[in-house]
């Protein structure tokens, strides 16, 4: 299995937009063979000093994938590339973490 934390810092004020378009994308990425988690998370409210938040400008998407392969045609499948294409000017950011079990 792998694993994914996508971190995306849009440019300022423009979060829910691209979240939107995000949203919009996920029935298709779900659908992906290989695909057994995907979905984006923001920082949650009133954890306390614990918590070191991400802003309001950024948001991490948690994915796991059944292989190397399937993450591979995930990122090439035509629905990704038209999503790249539309938040392509509103995202000032992204850091892609790519893990295995530990």
């Amino acid at each position: 299995m792998i694993h994914v934390l996508a971190m995306i810092t849009t440019k300022p004020g423009m979060r829910d937009a691209v979240l939107k378009i995000f949203h919009a994308n996920c029935p298709a990425v779900l659908a992906e063979a290989g695909c057994i988690e995907y979905g984006p998370a923001i920082d949650a409210d009133a954890i306390g000093p614990i918590q070191t938040k991400l802003g309001p400008d950024t948001f991490v998407v948690v994915e796991k994938w059944e292989s190397a392969a399937t993450l591979a045609a995930h990122a090439a499948a035509p629905h990704m590339v038209a999503y790249g294409a539309k938040v392509r000017d509103m995202v000032a950011a992204r850091v892609i973490h790519v893990l295995q079990p530990g």
